[in-house]
């Protein structure tokens, strides 16, 4: 979430629809001092992969409503917002979306999944999915990333 408050910040203080590249990085580096110039691209990077912008050529269009995302006071975004989620985190956060339930009480969910019904021999990638076929929840993009991180715990 915190990416996307990131985001949205340069766009709302200066109250533009389209910002140019060299205007996202200046407002994020130089007017906030919240990151380096690098950063502040990789931020840029970050948020184009997650689709929560448009970059064409030198312009960057924000591809959520601007106006929905409220900024707290002193918001400063740390260098987590660089680095993506994992998948299985992402499928986490898109049933919480879906069915209102705070984290802790979905991951709890999976744990009981993975308890209960499979004595314990079932990874969490695999959980995760079991749970977002249950809340009609989408998964089908993440399927691959799942199982490459599952090969890699091996």
């Amino acid at each position: 979430m915190s990416v996307k408050i990131a985001v949205a910040a340069p766009f709302k203080h200066m109250r533009k629809e389209r910002l140019q590249r060299s205007e996202f990085v200046f407002y994020i580096a130089i007017d906030r001092k919240w990151m380096n110039k690098e950063q502040a691209n990789q931020l840029l990077e970050r948020a184009r992969s997650d689709g929560l912008v448009e970059v064409d050529g030198g312009a960057i269009r924000p591809l959520f409503d601007v106006a929905e995302v409220s900024i707290p006071l002193g918001f400063k975004p740390t260098s987590d917002v660089l680095v993506a989620e994992s998948p299985y985190e992402e499928v986490i956060g898109r049933i919480v979306a879906a069915t209102g339930k705070p984290p802790q009480e979905v991951i709890a969910e999976l744990h009981q999944i993975a308890t209960d019904h499979f004595d314990g021999n079932l990874r969490v990638e695999a959980a995760v999915v079991i749970l977002a076929k249950k809340y009609g929840v989408a998964f089908e993009d993440k399927l691959a990333a799942l199982e490459r991180s599952v090969a890699k715990k091996r």
